[in-house]
């Protein structure tokens, strides 16, 4: 029987049901679930743990060098739980011949509803009205509706796919952005693809789901805030430092353009002296945008999925291997 040890979650209510209802599917796969969650991380620990087990499932702290060294043969895959891998050396993964993988799609429904709930609370200003109430002052604030407006999704992959289905019912008109285009979901979608400058000349509501990389770093800066149009908002669920959050705060405490939303930040936890949370424009939270019973359930379900095609040497979904170099 194959091991696979997770070391995502917290000894909550919700983590231990979730990871009980893991171990029960992994046995069907005739695979041995273990939990050893890291909170603080104990890289020391991590690097016991996989010693002794064929695959990992890991968070969002780094994994290179150090690690990777020091593993072992027995273990020879990594699961991402997410789709976010910047944490990871690759080039090292490969050396060592540990494959990395990551769980493409299960969290899109979740993700995709947070950038709806974001971009609508922001068009609406919730969260200035809310300080409004606090204040005692009984002001009226004028917002705006999302039907029939222009959105651009930068990304359009799964979850950028699963945004567009809940725009439609909202009439508007998709703009997208993406170097490797999914023609046959932007057709049947009826989403038109363009560069960046239109979206963010033109756009409404933008909503950024890119992965970050080198080419993407600080790609959202002055220069594409000074493109929007005021009343635009621009929401953001991917990674941080894909948008330059100084840049960022100028453009909405000059009130340059209309509203922000992050779930991700450049430094996580986002500290408590950020500008940001001086502004009444910006909606912040605590990268939890895949954070729903559902979401973590298909990512847990997924996860054993992989490690049980890859051990029996079956192809993975589309994506979900990020260093097809690794030596087997």
């Amino acid at each position: 029987m194959k091991k696979l040890v997770s070391f995502f979650g917290d000894q909550s209510d919700v983590f231990v049901k979730l990871n009980q209802e893991a171990e029960e599917y992994a046995k069907t796969k005739d695979i041995e679930f273990v939990w050893k969650p890291q909170l603080p991380f104990d890289e020391e620990d991590v690097i016991s743990q996989l010693q002794n087990a064929d695959a990992g499932l890991i968070d969002v702290q780094p994994y290179g060098e150090p690690i990777f060294s020091r593993m072992g043969d027995r273990c020879k895959l990594l699961i991402r739980f997410g789709v976010g891998f910047d944490a990871v050396d690759l080039k090292a993964a490969s050396a060592h011949g540990i494959a990395i993988t990551r769980t493409t799609g299960a969290n899109k429904t979740s993700v995709a509803e947070m950038a709806m709930t974001q971009i609508l609370a922001l068009r609406r200003q919730l969260f200035l009205n809310r300080r409004v109430m606090e204040s005692g002052v009984w002001e009226k604030n004028i917002a705006y509706e999302m039907v029939g407006k222009k959105v651009g999704i930068l990304g359009f992959g799964n979850i950028g796919v699963c945004l567009a289905k809940r725009l439609s019912g909202f009439e508007c008109e998709i703009l997208a952005y993406d170097p490797y285009p999914n023609l046959k979901a932007a057709e049947e979608l009826g989403v038109r693809f363009t560069d960046m400058d239109e979206i963010f000349r033109t756009c409404d509501a933008i909503s950024v789901h890119l992965p970050y990389l080198p080419s993407t770093h600080h790609i959202i800066n002055k220069e594409r805030f000074d493109m929007m149009k005021e009343n635009a908002v621009i929401v953001c669920t991917a990674r941080g430092n894909i948008i330059d959050e100084d840049d960022l705060y100028d453009a909405l405490k000059s009130g340059r353009i209309g509203g922000a939303g992050l779930d991700v930040f450049a430094q996580e936890p986002l500290p408590t002296d950020s500008r940001l949370f001086e502004l009444e424009n910006c909606i912040l939270t605590p990268h939890v945008s895949s954070q729903t019973y559902e979401s973590l359930w298909n990512i847990y379900k997924k996860a054993i999925d992989i490690m049980d095609a890859f051990y029996k040497g079956e192809p993975l979904g589309r994506g979900d291997l990020v260093n097809p170099d690794y030596v087997h």
